[in-house]
């Protein structure tokens, strides 16, 4: 699978995302994914692991926040013969399993304070002590790990270690939300009908395709592909605009703007100035979508002259080629 894999990515933001990661991917820096809930955090992670000189090795990933807090040491460590009372045998941990390779930790964000104490011994010393256990394993592994959120507020509230976050932040990456990579939606939908679907020729018509793009995407391509593979089997050799859900088809205009900045309403360190930003910057962004791209339209509908609309482009950087 090696040099094969790749990523689906038509956006700008994301090749270029993309280039910066070929740079790194053969180096033993620790990578930071960050990005919101069903983005790809994973599969940036196994694209790292598989382009690299370590594509041949074990790729090991758990979620972090699916493991009960009980069972994660042990599950990351490993432990020997009587260290719990149900341990009946030894365990290699996952640390151990991918040594030579990768592992991915998912969710970092949510792992427990006594986790990451023992999380750092092990980047720092590149050796594991399972639990219960009294002799050290040597490893060789490269980590990548993920956050739905910013660590940095984590680390300034006393719930994430600022130690651990500098040795796991060495080589950080964003991956945009769906809703500012639209011009990723088309191939993406072309290559989740192919992967759900590859007996059958679908097509998509142009009335449901501006629909999807048109859409805010909450739950960001996890989403989209689920919708993707649900459609596909209702129908017979095109989507057409009937065939998608009723808050695709017709999303209002203010739904999706609230929708694309529920992180301003959730997160209660964002100012008044903050929230107004992010406001309007998805109310000129949502404006030149629904014009497809005619700025003077958007600016009509807006109420803006045109040459104030294209300051607010500039401003928020806003692609208007896609």
């Amino acid at each position: 699978m090696s040099k094969s894999f790749t990523l689906i990515a038509r956006n700008a933001k994301v090749r270029e995302l993309i280039s910066n990661i070929d740079r790194i991917v053969d180096s033993n820096g620790s990578v930071l994914l960050t990005g919101e809930t069903g983005v790809g955090k994973e599969i940036f992670a196994e694209y790292i692991h598989r382009t690299s000189n370590r594509a041949n090795k074990p790729f090991v990933k758990l979620s972090l926040s699916a493991m009960p807090a009980e069972l994660l040491e042990s599950e990351l460590f490993g432990h020997d013969k009587g260290a719990y009372t149900s341990a009946v045998g030894e365990k290699k941990g996952l640390f151990e399993i991918a040594d030579t390779g990768s592992i991915f930790l998912d969710d970092i964000d949510d792992v427990p304070l006594k986790i990451q104490t023992k999380l750092l011994r092990v980047l720092e010393s590149r050796e594991i002590q399972r639990v219960g256990g009294t002799k050290t394993i040597n490893i060789d592994v490269r980590l990548i790990t993920a956050s739905k959120i910013n660590l940095k507020e984590l680390v300034e509230k006393g719930i994430f270690r600022s130690d651990l976050f500098y040795r796991i932040n060495v080589v950080p990456f964003d991956i945009p939300p769906l809703r500012e990579r639209r011009d990723d939606i088309e191939p993406l939908i072309e290559y989740f009908i192919k992967h759900f679907d590859s007996q059958r020729e679908i097509s998509i018509s142009g009335e449901a395709l501006k629909a999807f793009i048109n859409y805010s995407w909450p739950g960001n391509v996890r989403e989209l592909k689920n919708h993707i593979q649900r459609i596909l089997l209702f129908i017979n050799e095109e989507i057409k605009l009937s065939d998608l859900p009723a808050e695709i088809r017709s999303e209002n205009p203010i739904d999706y703007i609230m929708k694309a900045c529920n992180n301003c309403y959730l997160d209660g360190e964002m100012n008044f100035d903050q929230i107004i930003k992010c406001l309007e910057h998805n109310l000129v962004e949502q404006a030149l979508a629904k014009e497809e791209g005619n700025q003077s339209r958007a600016a009509k509908k807006l109420g803006l002259s045109l040459s104030t609309f294209r300051d607010k482009l500039k401003k928020y950087n806003i692609n208007t080629h896609k």
